[in-house]
């Protein structure tokens, strides 16, 4: 039987906004080791955290890490990926990523990341509100683009299955699909939702507002940045 030890993992993230910083504090109280870079300085912030920040990307891929995790801007992913020194890595890595959309991050990582090394694409499909308090139930979906270690890909989606939320394996193409329909529904109702300028009531029901708090996580998530 393992020990909790041999289950953590090293991960390096790229991209240290609000939504990597939410994910983060998982993963440190599981046990595993973060480090991070980022266009912005968090350096204080890691501090506090117990989490290595490199103010330089080639020294977090020479740090040795099992999982390298990109949780930057839908806009900054082409940049940041093409500025990865892959030369710099020690080992074989899992790269994955966080994004709300599945097959752009696919295409540029298979582009560029080692032969040797794997790719994940992942969505959680919830956010600082909606997981604060827990993570049971919340899907997180996921697609095993090139995976050869099956050990490390299992620990890393062990970090989710583990706070129970709904594991949902399924292609980045099924992935887009399926959220091109759920997204154009979110943001007509979002902007209908602005032009009257709701307001909390003494005498709203559920359902509204779950509504109108979906909708703001979900612009919020849209366009978080590195």
């Amino acid at each position: 039987m393992s020990s909790p030890s041999q289950n953590t993992l090293k991960i390096g993230i790229i991209g240290f906004g609000p939504f990597a910083q939410f994910l983060a504090k998982t993963m440190i109280k599981q046990g595993h080791s973060i480090r991070a870079t980022s266009r912005s300085d968090y350096t204080d912030l890691c501090t506090q955290l117990s989490i290595l920040f490199f103010r330089d990307m080639t020294a977090l891929l020479e740090s040795n890490n099992d999982v390298i995790l990109l949780s930057t801007s839908i806009l900054s992913l082409s940049q940041v990926i093409k500025s990865i020194p892959f030369f710099s890595l020690k080992q074989p890595t899992l790269f994955a990523d966080v994004l709300s959309v599945k097959e752009y991050p696919r295409d540029q990582l298979l582009q560029v990341v080692p032969q040797d090394s794997d790719v994940l694409c992942t969505h959680p499909m919830f956010g600082p509100e909606s997981g604060k308090d827990e993570w049971k139930d919340l899907t997180f979906m996921y697609d095993r683009v090139r995976i050869r270690n099956e050990v490390t890909c299992s620990r890393f989606l062990q970090i989710f299955a583990s706070e129970g939320c709904k594991m949902m394996e399924m292609s980045c193409e099924e992935h887009d699909r399926l959220a091109a329909k759920s997204q154009f529904l979110t943001h007509t109702l979002g902007r209908v939702l602005s032009k009257v300028e709701i307001e909390p009531t003494a005498i709203d029901t559920k359902g509204f507002q779950k509504l109108s708090s979906s909708e703001g996580e979900h612009n919020k998530r849209q366009f978080r940045s590195v």
